[in-house]
């Protein structure tokens, strides 16, 4: 982070210097942080209100850790009595928000800067490591952390940026209409990234226009000479086009062979195919005639279109295409619980892809587990699928369909909310045990547990919420379930980071 004094602060906040800041208002900080775990000397400690507890209740361990400021929506005092040093605002969220934003533009002034903005109801954290794995090898390139892109998470990732950076990825999520459009705001992207329009949160936003009203936000928050990076094989995305203003760019991409809705700019995956361990494989031909073989470490041919969302944008920000094609070639998903393939020493192999979930990447989650396991005895272990609304029962009945029309050996859901998958499934014609319903995870845990044989491909597939990657992390470990896994600790000392955990789409 750059260095800010209490002054800059509150100017650039609106709030007012209380306790030792007020009478220090020089007082330097180069980092910001929301955790107090985090604190270090010279942080700024954001008292941010959480769902589950509240930032101000841990002022006190963050000022014990090295924080010399804090940025509150009350005064919190010392155990003598008297306030922490602090900059006063109503709200810390815009707050942060604000903070961001100037920092965006002091960035710009130093030196030249690239922001790519990303968004899409499916493949926004793929896509965003994909393209920091190209841009890192061009220059110093700051991207969320883990699945940041919501009203913290983006502040979060810009505090994260320092005069040295020359690429800053942000991911830019939604529950409503125009929550892009202020992420947009703050760090005004020079390109914008659309990779679909799913019906995941179908329910929270009104139906699936909506979802497709709230990420075109972004494309159309892009000012003249930037580039608006657009998704052709998607009906919802492609029309996009009509809300970029002049002068602003549109580069699809596509893995069709057809000219994409006769754009003069296209980047396409020729020749695409998966190899034997499910690799997306294909020739990435760039708008210029040229092309490059592509080779991803990724696991499903729905990642191709992350892949070309990837080397589109770092065809924007002037990547050349050989070394976009190089950097892309072997990269392997760098955030957990995508695709995430474990090779088990008893011959067991499990893919936990349990991070999120919706009718769209459930399918192509499904058609990756029917394509590896060909040969093999394969399970789907299912649970709900989150916020789709009025069509919830609909959306988890045909998925259980459609496990069964993909042959799938064993069906297990998991969770009242996801039933209709089972119903689904035997209404399809699965009979005998080929699909089972179970309460709890660990009903599910002790079912795999005795029929899980050598050779066998299991797959996990659900909503953050419904936590089944903690049962695919036991399960690939071959662990049982007393075994205290590190990424199921609960959060001890700062606030919830509300939509950054996989809820916001």
């Amino acid at each position: 982070m750059i260095e800010l004094s209490a002054a800059d602060i509150a100017a650039i906040t609106g709030g007012q210097l209380i306790g030792g800041a007020a009478e220090a208002p020089g007082t330097i900080v180069d980092s910001a942080i929301t955790d107090s775990r985090e604190a270090s000397p010279g942080s700024l400690f954001i008292a941010k209100p959480g769902e589950h507890s509240d930032g101000h209740l841990f002022v006190e361990a963050a000022f014990a850790r090295g924080a010399v400021l804090a940025l509150v929506e009350r005064v919190v005092q010392d155990p003598s009595g008297a306030p922490y040093p602090a900059v006063l605002v109503p709200d810390a969220v815009l707050a942060m928000g604000a903070l961001a934003g100037e920092i965006v533009r002091r960035l710009r002034a130093n030196a030249p800067l690239t922001v790519i903005g990303i968004t899409g109801s499916a493949g926004k954290t793929t896509t965003k490591d994909l393209l920091a794995g190209i841009l890192r090898a061009e220059g110093e390139t700051v991207a969320p952390t883990g699945s940041y892109n919501g009203e913290v998470g983006v502040p979060l990732t810009i505090f994260g940026a320092g005069y040295g950076t020359r690429y800053l990825i942000v991911e830019m999520g939604a529950t409503g209409i125009g929550h892009i459009e202020y992420l947009a705001s703050m760090v005004k992207p020079d390109i914008g990234v659309v990779l679909c329009v799913g019906s995941a949160h179908a329910g929270e936003f009104g139906g699936v226009e909506n979802i497709a009203k709230a990420k075109g936000e972004l494309v159309e928050a892009l000012a003249a000479g930037g580039t608006a990076v657009l998704n052709a094989d998607d009906i919802r995305v492609a029309a996009m086009a009509k809300r970029v203003a002049a002068g602003v760019e549109i580069l699809y991409f596509t893995s069709s062979p057809e000219q994409a809705h006769g754009a003069k700019a296209a980047l396409r995956a020729v020749d695409a195919r998966t190899d034997a361990l499910g690799h997306p494989v294909f020739t990435l031909r760039f708008p210029d005639g040229s092309e490059a073989p592509v080779e991803s470490g990724l696991i499903g041919a729905h990642h191709t279109a992350n892949l070309l969302a990837a080397a589109a944008a770092a065809h924007a920000a002037g990547v050349p295409g050989d070394r976009i094609a190089a950097g892309l070639s072997g990269q392997k998903a760098a955030s957990r619980w995508r695709m995430e393939r474990t090779d088990r020493e008893d011959g067991v192999t499990v893919i936990n892809d349990a991070y999120n979930a919706n009718p769209e990447s459930m399918r192509a989650a499904l058609r990756t587990l029917a394509e590896l396991g060909r040969g093999r005895r394969t399970w789907a272990v299912l649970g709900e699928m989150l916020e789709l609304g009025d069509s919830s029962v609909t959306e988890h009945d045909a998925v259980g369909r459609y496990v069964v029309r993909l042959n799938i050996s064993h069906l297990i859901v998991v969770g009242t909310g996801a039933r209709a998958m089972h119903t689904g499934a035997v209404m399809e014609g699965s009979w005998g045990d080929e699909s089972v319903f179970v309460e709890t995870a660990e009903d599910a845990e002790r079912l795999l547990e005795s029929a899980l044989e050598p050779g066998d491909l299991v797959l996990f597939k659900s909503s953050n919420g419904a936590a089944l990657r903690h049962l695919g992390d036991r399960i690939a470990l071959n662990a049982p379930s007393s075994t205290s896994l590190p990424a199921s600790a609960p959060q001890q000392t700062s606030p919830d980071l509300a939509g950054e955990a996989g809820g916001v789409q």
